[in-house]
């Protein structure tokens, strides 16, 4: 290929990649709905409340009626629901948890105002977000860095390290030393997070690794394809698939349950349940990225032990691990 139609097919592939990259993220955000979106409510008026926002529209929410206001407060602090209407006959309580997802609270708080016609419904923040960061800005914001240096460390080792061996050793090097110093990062010097420092440490550790180790995997089985293959799942799906800064159920089906499948998506979930819910609804993100990971290092240790595969060379090639 001479340099012209290199020039020609580099400046397609970047046309391309850009129109991709722009769908990719703006077309979620501008899709932006509930969609099942777990409400809890309770009270004399519940059954009311209940037809009312299902009148609004009947895929929108997904109601379920509890005793009163203390059960209530549990469907938000278990994970179980966003958010709550409460009902006494007088203007209802809306029961919020911005720590959640800061636009579904401001959705649910407006459309409660509607329902109950009072101009200011009386309104409770369950679970708040850090004081330094009201709007959840900061910690949606924390993912793109968190997958895009993963990304770096997996590319980094793929090309400049070639034992398998010493790549692995990396990874854990890696894994440790992002989640200590992010989890300071975030939880002391940005104050976006007010969970225990080494809870925090270790999510961002295990989702560091699951993002890495996955690129150093795919590296090893199908050399520098598999490098561009992994990179773009992880920023062009999994980024703007995360819902860090909405919730699943404000993505159009079934991105949202798709993005929740990637470490992005689950490790923004599992942050949100150490750092703001005491670990409450961690069992389903947790598994998602402990199978990213072990998968990766099952394909690695595989690909180590093979013969002739303790010194690989510093540019991946393919290699079967079967």
């Amino acid at each position: 290929m001479t340099v012209r139609y290199q020039a020609i097919a580099v400046a397609v592939a970047a046309t391309v990649l850009q129109a991709v990259m722009l769908i990719a993220f703006a077309w979620p955000a501008s899709e932006l709905a509930p969609r099942d979106l777990p409400v809890a409510v309770s009270g004399p008026g519940a059954a009311a409340m209940a037809d009312g926002l299902r009148a609004r529209d009947a895929e929108a929410f997904d109601i379920v009626t509890v005793v009163d206001a203390a059960a209530a407060h549990a469907a938000i602090t278990d994970r179980e629901a966003y958010g709550a209407i409460v009902t006494d006959g007088g203007a209802p309580t809306v029961l919020i948890a911005s720590a959640a997802s800061p636009a579904v609270a401001q959705q649910l708080t407006r459309i409660a105002q509607q329902l109950s016609g009072a101009p200011v419904p009386l309104i409770e923040d369950v679970v708040p977000t850090d004081p330094d960061d009201a709007g959840g800005g900061g910690f949606a914001a924390m993912v793109l860095p968190l997958v895009v240096s993963s990304l770096a460390a997996g590319y980094l080792l793929s090309l400049a390290v070639p034992s398998i061996g010493a790549r692995l050793a990396g990874l854990g090097l890696y894994a440790a030393g992002a989640g200590l110093s992010s989890a300071a990062i975030v939880a002391t010097v940005l104050s976006l997070l007010p969970g225990p420092h080494l809870a925090l440490a270790g999510v961002i550790g295990l989702v560091s690794v699951a993002v890495s180790a996955t690129i150093v995997a795919a590296g090893v089985v199908s050399g520098r394809i598999g490098l561009g293959i992994g990179g773009l799942t992880f920023l062009l799906l999994g980024n703007p698939l995360s819902a860090a800064s909405t919730g699943p159920e404000m993505l159009p089906r079934p991105w949202g349950t798709i993005g929740q499948l990637l470490p992005p998506g689950a490790g923004a979930s599992l942050l949100r349940s150490v750092a703001f819910f005491d670990g409450a609804a961690a069992l389903a993100p947790t598994l998602v990225l402990l199978t990213w990971t072990a998968t990766a290092l099952a394909v690695l240790t595989v690909a180590a032990l093979r013969p002739g595969r303790s010194a690989d060379t510093s540019v991946p090639e393919p290699v079967s691990v079967a």
